[in-house]
């Protein structure tokens, strides 16, 4: 087990607590020995410029060219990303990554011409090769959504440009990364014994579940201070991003960065727009849940970090991995013998990293390597911790059957849908918890962290991503975006989403300096979005029997088949309307009003 208190190097894990990384590339050697085979990919590529209109057979060999192409580099490129998530001040690693890069760049320009030139095609000849080559009708859909951007896609000099330039752009979140996660250190916090506490990206939230307020304070003081001090240069990264997303998508004649982001994955603004209204129409059991929160814990002021800690003493239970571990496999059994089965081998297989250690990445997600998935932890012997593990595998899963039932062109799914399978994998937990438990004051606990899991997930995901939607368009306006500026629109969005019961200290508008997916344009919407499908989901594989259990597996399965609206309505939820968010909501109201009972029993 992790000590809480002490965190190791990488060298002091032990190895069962370590991702099998050996799946990838034995050692560094391998890897560069398959890193150098792959520098004639680009020649290969450039190979077909001018030539993808002349016939069918032409277009079917770059298309499985492509295909190939993509199933060589997953490995070689996610070798170096894991080692270095691994211990982020790791120098090879660090360089492994900036080769990377500079090939991608490399292989961006050599291959600029595929859009140019797939969308030059006319139909007519189009619909002739597919009559030619049987072949290509594998890759209609491919085909189909590329030229369904063609007003979106520049001359050849111009895609070539905009593909050197690829490197550059991502400058602001290289920078980022490299100073939150790598350079940037925090004052311990002191508890109210007088006991020091160190402050990690990995562990703060653990330090933010404490029933010591004094701790809870001290760590928090010490995190926002920190950024506070950096808060000018910070300022300039997240500028910095945010003008790059507004001149990326002017370049492509976009309407705006919103409309840029949600197109290429064919998601109606509307989705957007949707969320952030059906949220505000639902902010009275935001405010309601807050004024629960301050009288439970008989405090005269509640403030921003008494938000974590449960309000319901036995929160605080130690839970080991072995027994989350358990939790989450006896709760999936609800997916069928076959989910279960790879579920078990995950385990088995020492698919995740469980442990922080010095230099982790923080935080925690699942990335889908081709050999099988990854996932990173920083497991923390809480509740939380347990649902982290059951969201992270979630994804895994999805990924694990798409890569398994499509082919490489279709396995990848966007992110629209990477949060619903996560996402139902807490709720099914939730399920599975609750029903095991007969003593009300345990109930009282899980009710009180789901209804947690509805503010951090999808109110507070939907505040950052009404935040993303005001700075790009201020950006887009022409307004500079300060530190302060930034700043004084987080705190508004605080004071507006958290209501008259919560003191919006000055801390918490720097918040904003903190936040990684800030540096993913528009990306956090969907963990909303993805919430609010998931409790639709899970009450329909729950009470719907088998038939519901296999269009769930058939969505798991689709990948990118069809659009992502389409692929939720095969398992059974409309994401095109608002209904999904209020219905999730509504239950959010029934449970505080559940919460509020069992606690003044």
């Amino acid at each position: 087990m992790a000590d809480k208190k002490r965190i190791v190097t990488r060298a002091q894990r032990e190895k069962e607590t370590c991702w099998s990384i050996e799946d990838l590339f034995p050692s560094d050697e391998a890897w560069e020995k398959a890193f150098e085979a792959c520098q004639e990919i680009p020649a290969q590529a450039a190979a077909y410029q001018g030539r993808l209109g002349q016939s069918a057979k032409t277009l079917l060999e770059f298309m499985e060219l492509s295909e190939k192409t993509e199933e060589r580099l997953d490995p070689v490129f996610s070798y170096p990303m894991l080692r270095h998530d691994e211990d982020t001040a790791n120098p090879v690693y660090q360089a492994m990554q900036g080769r990377l890069a500079s090939f991608g760049v490399k292989l961006g320009a050599a291959t600029a011409f595929e859009g140019p030139e797939i969308n030059a095609i006319p139909e007519e000849t189009l619909a002739r090769f597919y009559a030619q080559e049987p072949g290509l009708e594998k890759y209609r859909r491919y085909l189909t959504r590329a030229r369904r951007g063609r007003e979106h896609t520049l001359s050849q000099p111009e895609e070539e440009l905009l593909a050197a330039a690829g490197q550059i752009s991502r400058g602001p979140s290289q920078i980022f990364n490299a100073f939150s996660d790598a350079d940037m250190r925090f004052p311990a916090a002191l508890d109210s014994q007088g006991t020091e506490h160190p402050v990690t990206h990995g562990g703060y939230l653990a330090l933010m579940a404490s029933a010591d307020r004094t701790l809870r304070k001290n760590a928090y003081d010490s995190l926002y201070h920190t950024y506070a001090g950096f808060k000018n240069g910070l300022a300039a990264m997240l500028n910095a991003e945010i003008q790059k997303n507004v001149f990326q998508a002017r370049a492509r004649k976009y309407d705006s960065a919103l409309q840029s982001a949600l197109f290429p994955s064919e998601i109606p603004e509307s989705v957007y727009h949707n969320l952030l209204e059906a949220v505000h129409q639902n902010l009275d059991k935001m405010y309601k849940y807050m004024a629960l929160r301050k009288r439970t814990m008989g405090l005269d002021e509640l403030h921003m970090y008494d938000l974590y800690v449960s309000i319901v003493p036995e929160a605080d239970r130690v839970i080991g991995f072995e027994e989350a571990k358990n939790d989450v496999l006896e709760a999936a059994k609800v997916y069928g013998e076959e989910y279960n089965s790879v579920l078990r081998s995950a385990f088995e297989g020492r698919w995740m990293d469980i442990y922080e250690n010095q230099g982790k990445r923080a935080g925690a997600y699942s990335s889908g390597a081709r050999v099988h998935p990854y996932v990173l932890l920083n497991y923390n012997n809480n509740l939380d911790s347990v649902f982290t593990l059951a969201h992270e595998m979630g994804h895994a899963m999805h990924s694990y059957l798409s890569t398994k039932n499509q082919p490489t062109v279709y396995a990848g799914y966007v992110l629209f849908v990477a949060e619903v399978a996560s996402t139902c994998n807490e709720a099914i937990l939730m399920r599975y918890l609750l029903e095991r438990t007969t003593d009300r004051r345990q109930r009282a606990v899980l009710i009180n962290y789901f209804l947690e899991q509805f503010r951090t997930t999808l109110y507070r995901q939907t505040m950052f991503a009404e935040f993303e939607l005001k700075t790009h368009t201020l950006a887009e306006q022409g307004e500079a975006l300060t530190a302060k500026r930034l700043c004084d629109i987080y705190a508004e969005l605080n004071r507006l989403y958290y209501g008259p019961d919560m003191v919006v200290d000055d801390e918490i508008a720097m918040e904003w300096a903190r936040i990684p997916h800030f540096y993913r344009r528009f990306y956090v919407y969907q963990y909303a979005t993805g919430f609010s499908a998931a409790m639709a989901l899970s009450q329909r594989i729950l009470t719907g029997g088998p038939e519901a259990v296999r269009d769930y597996l058939k969505f798991l399965s689709g990948g990118c088949s069809t659009d992502p609206v389409s692929l939720l309505k095969i398992a059974g939820v409309d994401m095109s309307t608002p209904q999904p968010v209020n219905d999730a909501l509504k239950l959010f109201g029934e449970l505080i009003d559940e919460l509020d009972g069992l606690l003044d029993e």
